[in-house]
């Protein structure tokens, strides 16, 4: 049975363990249609024109883990960000792990998406947001179809958030082949300020496929810095679908380092609803083999005075291929705006493969935007007085590839965040400094 087939199926016994008079029962029911309808996306669609899906999709997935395993903090520990206090939310398999999370109610809710299905006091939150700016695209419906666990945080007004907030799932590999689709609601009121580190682990090189959906809302003069750690085995795919919308004077900062897994596809969309707003993507990528890393961004820039800033920085090494699909759209009521785009990509050797195509969509006639994008080599002369000063070769290639990422480094606000990348991109590059994460 094809993947698709097993899937709508899959949907009836699906519904048949939960509430149908959940809030969000009718919208399942209509998403899983809209799957039915155009299944997964294939390279005859334009948005999909440089990622195959194919090969990933012959897997047999267990859509539903038949047994639950459970991790002990030690099995797991260098997973986490484990040098600050932390509120955090673990799954495992796709199961909430009590023993292993630190929720909050105290006047923060930070906790699981399915308690708040399931209690009245949640039910108005959950009305009003809910799948309310998540596309209704084949990949987020099948994700809305079958939501039922992931986190759930909401920050009412006025709260400085003095931990930052990990939400990590993982894969214990108990199950041949698994199948899993997280579900984050993510709603910060007024004036409130939180930082959230997201990442997904497979333990084991069993084939893993995670279809991922976000949504976070940013109400006025909210702060939010979201840090996507993108690390994972060979066996591994990923498809993380994020959707942010924003309100009047609001920042909202998220910035993704892909530097695992077999096939990551990283979709990224802001909608801005106000004046004022600033709206930044960062990213680094490095990957070798024939890993394969897609990220296709959009900024949405709906009313005048606001700004945005990507800057996306690629190493590809062996046989790996990096797609980079950026869009900018400025409406022609945003004036004033200022947007920046860039995607830069050095490409190690003449196997590797960088497609990028950023794009910019202007109906407004006083704005300041720009975009553009680079493919390269290592520079030989800043190689050779690299050498000629001592430096051996393999060190000399790796300084000039942390320093061609390290400008998007440089604007991460949580020091332990920063210093973890930071090993985990000496590693990456061939220094070893004893920290393989």
């Amino acid at each position: 049975m094809e993947l698709k087939e097993k899937l709508i199926s899959s949907f009836l016994a699906f519904e048949n363990q939960i509430d149908i008079d959940s809030p969000v029962h009718d919208v399942r029911t209509e998403a899983i249609k809209v799957f039915e309808d155009e299944g997964f996306p294939t390279k005859k669609q334009e948005a999909w024109k440089y990622t195959s899906l194919n090969k990933i999709l012959k897997e047999d997935y267990s859509v539903f883990p038949k047994q639950e395993n459970a991790l002990t903090y030690p099995d797991v520990k260098k997973y986490f960000i484990h040098d600050i206090d932390s509120y955090k939310i673990v799954f495992i398999d796709g199961k909430y792990s009590s023993h292993l999370s630190q929720t909050t109610h105290d006047g923060i809710d930070v906790c699981l998406m399915s308690a708040a299905l399931n209690k009245p006091k949640y039910r108005l939150v959950i009305e009003n947001y809910f799948n309310k700016i998540a596309s209704k695209d084949s990949l987020s419906s099948l994700n809305t179809a079958f939501s039922s666990e992931g986190a759930y945080i909401h920050i009412t007004k006025n709260k400085l958030v003095e931990k930052p907030i990990q939400v990590i799932h993982f894969a214990t590999g108990s199950e041949s082949a698994l199948m899993l689709q997280p579900r984050n609601l993510i709603v910060v009121g007024e004036n409130s300020h939180v930082q959230i580190i997201e990442r997904h682990q497979s333990l084991t090189d069993n084939p893993v496929l995670t279809n991922s959906v976000t949504e976070i809302f940013a109400n006025k003069r909210a702060i939010i810095d979201y840090y996507k750690v993108q690390n994972d085995h060979q066996n591994a795919s990923l498809i993380d679908n994020t959707f942010i919308s924003q309100k009047q004077e609001s920042h909202c900062s998220v910035h993704t380092f892909s530097f695992g897994g077999q096939l990551t596809r990283n979709n990224l969309n802001f909608h801005q609803h106000g004046e004022r707003i600033d709206s930044t993507l960062k990213g680094i990528t490095i990957i070798g083999d024939k890993q394969h890393v897609d990220h296709s961004t959009l900024v949405h820039h709906i009313e005048p005075n606001c700004e945005s800033h990507q800057d996306y920085k690629g190493i590809f090494g062996d046989n790996a291929t990096g797609v980079f699909n950026g869009k900018v759209v400025v409406e022609k009521e945003a004036q004033k705006t200022n947007a920046f785009q860039a995607n830069n990509n050095i490409l190690l050797n003449d196997k590797a493969t960088i497609n990028t195509k950023p794009q910019l969509e202007i109906f407004a006639d006083d704005v300041k935007c720009s975009h553009g994008c680079t493919v390269g080599q290592l520079d030989e002369s800043a190689m050779f007085y690299l050498r000629s000063r001592g430096i051996p070769e393999k060190e000399a290639k790796a300084l000039l590839m942390y320093a061609f990422a390290n400008n998007v480094l440089e604007s991460v606000k949580i020091p332990e965040i920063k210093q973890r990348i930071t090993k985990i991109i000496a590693n990456k590059l061939g220094v070893n400094i004893g920290f393989d994460l």
